[in-house]
């Protein structure tokens, strides 16, 4: 008995020596450098699955090593070369520093573009290394200035705010930086990677859409995306406001009166702000507000130009994320009655 216990005692300190030798576990090194992605919110299990992909290390040493480090929650996102040997703690440790060649810097559709200069200017840093240079994120006249020239401005209506020209003109992704790189390049990028998707989109418009220009695609996709986070509802919602904009009946949505609220928006709409007109409130104007509200992603811009054939005209939360859509008021009010009223 007193062997059993003496081998069974012997395997534990053994497995345990193993365990903590985990971090010195060697990493495959390819001979041209490991580059390494590691998007804002990548979780460990897919780092993980990423390394033990490239055959850099097994999924489960990464991970094992990750828990001894306690490094699962300090992940840092950015664009990661590696060259001469590591270790696969080496790895871990480098992102947890943040020491990459690249850093992400992640606008998250539906933003807008007030969003996106908060984000700039506070944006990570490595530590002692400025994500964006000083000096580098333009004034708004500035930026409009610059971008003066690209064919998307043109369908602006002229009796637009000021501050609101640029809105929605910036497609939201994770872009990569180098550290003190200019924040003016990176507004550059997101709004030439934002007519490119846009005149991809409107190439695939539907033959009947009631959208005349670019411009008014943009206008509306950017509704879309804020009136629903679920992407699988984004084309019926599509269909809903394509559906009244042919038919001339108001669009009548939340978000293009809250963005016409502005500051003054507190975070409850009250029937008042419904009632009182301006020209982003769709309750008493028709038609779509003078510019975009959001910056819309590539599926809000698929479902504003070429969304699926329907009869639908209304469309309520259900609580769940997802949306109720109904082809007439009765059907909308008896929907209203479930799923708001609790009726």
């Amino acid at each position: 008995m007193k062997k059993i216990l003496a081998l069974l005692l012997l395997a534990a300190l053994c497995a345990g020596t193993a365990w903590y030798a985990l971090p010195l576990w060697p990493a495959t090194i390819p001979a041209g450098g490991l580059n390494l992605s590691v998007r804002q919110g990548s979780s460990l299990a897919r780092l993980a699955n990423d390394l033990q992909r490239q055959e850099v290390a097994p999924a489960f040493v990464v991970q094992a090593v990750a828990r001894i480090r306690g490094s699962a929650r300090k992940l840092r996102a950015g664009e990661y070369l590696f060259e001469s040997p590591q270790t696969v703690a080496d790895i871990l440790s480098a992102i947890e520093a943040g020491n990459a060649k690249q850093l992400a810097v992640t606008v998250v559709e539906g933003s807008r573009l007030s969003d996106v200069y908060a984000l700039l200017a506070g944006a990570p840093a490595q530590p002692g290394v400025a994500t964006f240079a000083a000096g580098t994120l333009p004034a708004r006249s500035a930026l409009r200035e610059a971008l003066a020239s690209d064919a998307i401005s043109a369908g602006a209506s002229a009796t637009a705010p000021f501050d609101s020209l640029l809105e929605g003109y910036f497609f939201p992704d994770t872009y990569f930086v180098a550290p003190g790189s200019s924040a003016t390049a990176l507004l550059r990028l997101m709004h030439k990677r934002m007519r490119e998707e846009l005149a991809r989109a409107w190439e695939q418009r539907s033959p009947d859409t009631p959208l005349k220009t670019p411009y008014e695609a943009l206008i509306l996709a950017s509704i879309i995306e804020k009136e629903t986070g679920r992407e699988a509802d984004r084309p019926l919602v599509g269909s809903v406001f394509v559906n009244r904009l042919r038919i001339g009946m108001r669009l009548q949505t939340d978000p293009t009166v809250i963005y016409g609220l502005g500051d003054k928006f507190d975070g409850n709409l009250r029937k008042v702000d419904l009632q009182t007109d301006s020209p982003y409130n769709t309750y008493t104007r028709n038609g779509l507000p003078p510019t975009p509200i959001s910056l819309p992603g590539r599926a809000s811009l698929r479902a504003a130009v070429a969304p699926p054939a329907s009869e639908f005209l209304y469309f309520v939360a259900r609580g769940d994320g997802s949306s109720e859509f109904s082809r007439n008021l009765a059907e909308h009010n008896r929907a209203v009655a479930k799923y708001q009223l609790g009726r």
